[in-house]
């Protein structure tokens, strides 16, 4: 069971980074910001229990299972309906089609960085998205072409195999340039730790019309 180390935000507080938003997106997370600031919702849609998606659930809001088999790397978060991924690592080729959906469809490969005979970090490659999406809970836009690309490095910590961090570098033409943000999350001690199914219109107070 791995725990988020630091705040679920892509832009952490009290940094001075801004989104590398091109003007016409930026005027659009602006407009998300005053309507939040208002009372309203903006562009977050897990507030009406739509799933996250990538890469807003590798914020990991609740804890983090992953599950590695030689074909596929399985990664389970409860939060919004127990959201999960498939990260295929069996060799093989991008789908002619596929369906998009809010996790898209994952490719990846180990890697032995090192040369020490043990693979060491897994990069993978998401397509295939879906929106609505956002990076967090602040309203950062994407493009509404939902072209997005998502590529990651995991891996864990050489010195502390406790810690595992996700780099996580976006690809989308609301951007200026790729945009990279680093997800750290920290191994639970306990070797039974309790897991929550998290459902979303349980406890949901929210209506959406239309």
């Amino acid at each position: 069971q791995w725990h988020r180390i630091g705040a679920p935000r892509w832009v952490l507080p009290g940094s001075n980074a801004k989104p590398p938003l091109t003007p016409e997106y930026q005027k659009v997370f602006e407009a998300n910001q005053a309507e939040m600031a208002a009372g309203g919702m903006g562009n977050v849609p897990s507030w009406y229990c739509l799933p996250q998606g990538m890469p807003m659930m590798m914020n990991i809001y609740d804890p983090m299972e992953v599950i590695v088999t030689p074909a596929v790397t399985y990664i389970l978060i409860s939060h919004i309906n127990d959201s999960y991924r498939r990260i295929y690592t069996d060799g093989r080729a991008w789908p002619a089609t596929a369906d998009p959906t809010f996790n898209g469809y994952s490719i990846g490969k180990w890697i032995d960085e090192d040369g020490d005979g043990r693979y060491d970090v897994l990069e993978v490659e998401t397509r295939h998205l879906k929106g609505p999406r956002t990076y967090d809970s602040t309203g950062i836009p994407f493009h509404e072409d939902n072209k997005t690309v998502v590529k990651e490095r995991i891996y864990l910590d050489k010195t502390d195999h406790n810690i595992i961090y996700d780099e996580v570098t976006v690809y989308d033409k609301a951007l200026t340039r790729p945009w990279t943000s680093i997800k750290k999350a920290r191994r639970d001690s306990n070797p039974n730790p309790t897991w929550v199914s998290e459902v979303c219109t349980e406890d949901n107070a929210f209506v959406r019309i239309g």
